[in-house]
Order: C-alpha cells, then structure tokens, then sequence
C-alpha cells in the first residue's frame, strides 16, 4: 500500500530535482547548430558547442557553480540563415533609375564576436550588404549591370565579408538576382522597341527566304529552258541523220516521209486551202465569180492541191 504513494512522490520529485540541477547550472541541453556562451563577473569564461547533455563543471571547474548567480548563459543559433533585400535602387551610367534585388546568406562563425562587437549585427550586416550593392553597380553600364550579374555578386561578397567577419559573421552566397526597371514609362518604351525589332528581324527573315526560293526558281527555270534549248538545236541534227538513214536504205520512202511531213505541216499552219477538181478552170472561175466572199476566199487561198 505505501510503494504507490512512495512511486508517484519519486516521479514529482524528479522533474523538481532536474529543474534545481538546471537552476544551479549542473547541466545543460545544447541542441543541433547552436553555441551556448557563458559569462562570469561580465567576463567570458567559455562556449559549449558540442550538441547533447552537457556538463558545465566538466568545461569550467567550480565556477560554473557561481554562473547562475553571477553569471549569464546565452543562446547563439549557428544555423544558415538566408535573407533577400529587394529593389535597392542603383543608377547606371546612363541616369536610368533601376531596382536590385540581392539575396545572401549568413552564417554565425564567432558567437562571441557576434554578441559583444556589435549591438545590431544583423541590421549593420544588411545595412553593408546594401551599401555595398549600391557602391559596386552605381554608375555601371546597364548592359553590363544585366549580362555580369555573378561577377558583380563576387564583387559584392568580397566587399562585404571582411567587415562581417569582424562581427562574428561567416557570409555564404552572394547573388544579385533581379534588376529591374523602376519608370513604368520606360518599361513601355523598351517594350515597344523590342516588340519593333522583333518584327523587323521577322520581316527580313521572311524576305530573305522569299528572295532564296526566287533565285532557286530562276535559277531550275534556267536550267530547264537551257536543256530545251539544247533539245531544240539537237533536233534538226537527229531528224537530218535520220532521213540521211532512210535515203541510203530507200529513195522512196524519203520522197513519201518528206510528202507526210509536208503535208503535217500545211495542216498545222493556219492558211486556208480550197481543193479544185481537174475538170474545172481556175482562171474561168476567178474570173466569172464576182462575189465579195468568193474574192476573199480566193485572196485568202494560199496553196491548191489537185486530187
């Protein structure tokens, strides 16, 4: 009956024990990225860093008895931290008003030095961190503020990291990530330029390509009417050799090839032809026939044939 009673007692009296252990700074829990500082009489005495259950009489001897009346613990967090300044505004060589964005990180190296050096580390470091930017891209070309960003980032951390070291500051990455125009009118103004230029380049682009299919075209219609032209003059060479075949096998049938080919060419030619029987006189009917369309058709007549 009494081990129930003594069991819930020894449970209250172990959080009451461990939080006297604390009070009196018989031991302390140091978590993941974070320093603990001690001081005694005003005085630095020491740093535990090392993550766990730590003992501070094992680090400082007897005086981590006196810390907690004479003395104070504080908590510096070691993590990497990041931060981003927008539209700090620079001027470029040519007057043009512009907005930079910079983003760094930062990380606790001296916990020390960042808690006595400086009173606002964090504040000083962003205020150097801007007057740095502002230094570096004044006054710059704005062709070389928008293309050279990661060489002026270096610039940047260089600048900065020496001083930011002296307030316990480890500074990381330095990146100017935006630059922007400020004047809403210029934004317009360089809008409707590289809209323009874009519809030149596409205008030439078309023209050129209109002005290579034209030259490939004159240049096959050149080609084409150059064979035609050879074909045309070779013809009379073929046709000659070949009738010159066809007399030295038979006479006839030349005079009879050279009859058709007359022939084809009398029907193909736009002349008109009267065929007159062998009864009839020519003269006696030209001569009688007085009509105005019988005139024009013996006028027109250019060839008779007698069948």
């Amino acid at each position: 009956m009494f081990l129930i009673p003594g069991f819930i007692a020894g449970l209250l009296a172990i959080p009451i024990l461990l939080a006297f252990a604390r009070f009196f700074g018989l031991y302390t829990c140091v978590r993941e990225c974070e320093t603990q500082v001690f001081t005694l009489f005003g005085k630095v005495i020491g740093t535990i860093d090392t993550p766990g259950l730590q003992f501070p009489l094992g680090y400082f001897g007897p005086k981590a008895l006196l810390m907690p009346f004479f003395g104070k613990r504080y908590v510096v967090s070691t993590a990497l931290r990041q931060h981003y300044l927008r539209s700090q505004m620079v001027n470029s060589e040519e007057g043009t008003p512009m907005g930079v964005g910079i983003w760094y990180e930062m990380q606790v190296k001296d916990p020390v030095s960042y808690l006595f050096t400086n009173a606002n580390p964090d504040g000083s470091l962003q205020a150097n961190v801007t007057s740095s930017t502002i230094s570096t891209l004044s006054n710059l070309e704005m062709e070389k503020m928008l293309e050279d960003r990661h060489s002026l980032s270096r610039t940047v951390r260089q600048t900065v990291s020496p001083l930011s070291e002296k307030w316990g500051y480890r500074l990381g990455s330095v990146y100017i990530r935006k630059v922007e125009f400020t004047d809403a009118r210029m934004v317009q103004n360089i809008t409707e330029k590289v809209v323009k230029r874009l519809v030149q380049v596409t205008s030439a682009m078309k023209q050129d390509g209109e002005n290579r299919v034209g030259l490939i075209k004159s240049e096959t219609a050149f080609k084409v009417s150059q064979k035609m032209a050879e074909a045309s003059a070779a013809r009379p060479s073929i046709v000659g050799n070949a009738l010159n075949e066809i007399a030295r096998q038979d006479s006839e049938i030349l005079e009879t090839v050279l009859d058709v080919m007359e022939v084809d060419s009398l029907l193909n030619s736009p002349a008109t032809i009267d065929i007159v029987p062998n009864s009839s006189n020519l003269l006696v009917q030209l001569g009688t026939n007085s009509q105005p369309a019988r005139q024009h058709e013996v006028v027109t007549a250019s060839t008779v044939v007698e069948p």
